[in-house]
């Protein structure tokens, strides 16, 4: 065999072995790649019902979205100390869950009510330095297990049995922290998050600096290395997709919110609050779809 036909051979072997690898990328799932938003419409957001956090409830069939802020907390909550509501969430068969903290002390709390109305609250004594906040819950898709972060600038979430939901759980009982999620990038002051499907999170995040992803209030996603399971821990890859709309008639700081993913309508919304006196007549929340 001549020289030029074994060159021609090879030459041949590696443009179908480079077919063939390109075949293959192109067919894989884009797990860790970044979704693109895009901003479709906004509603006004009361400044007292609706400035914290939102979910949409799937069960029962037809139930409104829910909202929660400082004129949602219940008078008899409030009296023994729970001042604060953050960003709830509403599992798929229709738990609909809050997180509440106080001033100070040891515990945080998440209130749930069940699909028939009732409400159940469920104590959580702070582990090793862990932070007081409460700010957010969401629920995993399998309804087991329940995500939650702190305030400031954080390189995990936590990972609770989901109350109500969970067999392990009960009212009675301290709600234990049963694993964590490691994040590759630090990232600070989460609002909320909500999962878009089995390992991917979307996260609202208040953070005013700009200084660990080079924009200040962004839109985080979080690509989990397998499902919450609450018996190990699991790493999570954090991009920045973009900047939350900040626009207001007045000037100043704004302030982002809960997040839901109503996976429904696979409509993305997001609570942003405005500066000052604007926060009574321009704070809204923002929709977004997938492109």
């Amino acid at each position: 065999m001549s020289e030029r036909v074994r060159h021609r051979r090879r030459t041949v072997l590696a443009t179908l072995v480079s077919l063939a690898a390109a075949t293959l990328l192109a067919s894989a799932p884009p797990a860790s790649a970044a979704d693109t938003w895009t901003e479709v419409g906004s509603d006004r957001a009361d400044p007292l019902t609706e400035s914290q956090g939102l979910a949409s409830v799937e069960v029962p069939a037809n139930a409104a979205n829910r909202y929660t802020g400082i004129g949602t907390i219940p008078g008899g909550l409030s009296s023994r100390g729970w001042n604060h509501v953050g960003d709830p969430d509403a599992s798929y068969d229709g738990h609909y869950i809050e997180p509440y903290q106080r001033d100070s002390g040891t515990t945080k709390m998440f209130r749930v009510q069940s699909p028939g109305g009732g409400w159940s609250e469920y104590v959580h004594t702070l582990g090793s330095g862990e932070a007081l906040n409460n700010s957010w819950a969401a629920v995993s898709p399998d309804g087991q297990w329940m995500l939650s972060g702190e305030w400031g600038t954080m390189n995990r979430l936590l990972v609770f049995p989901t109350p109500g939901v969970n067999p392990s759980t009960s009212p009675s009982a301290n709600l234990p922290q049963v694993s964590t999620v490691r994040l590759d990038h630090d990232v600070r002051d989460v609002q909320g998050c909500d999962f878009s499907g089995p390992t991917r999170l979307l996260c609202s995040s208040d953070d005013p600096a700009g200084s660990l992803f080079g924009i200040t209030k962004p839109l985080l996603q979080i690509d989990l290395s397998a499902e919450p399971n609450g018996a190990s821990d699991v790493t999570g890859r954090v991009t920045a997709l973009r900047q939350l709309p900040l626009r207001s008639s007045c000037s100043g700081t704004f302030e982002a919110e809960g997040i839901d993913y109503d996976r429904r309508t696979s409509t993305l919304r997001v609570i942003v609050v405005s500066p000052g006196f604007c926060v009574l007549t321009d704070s809204k929340t923002y929709r977004f779809n997938r492109s």
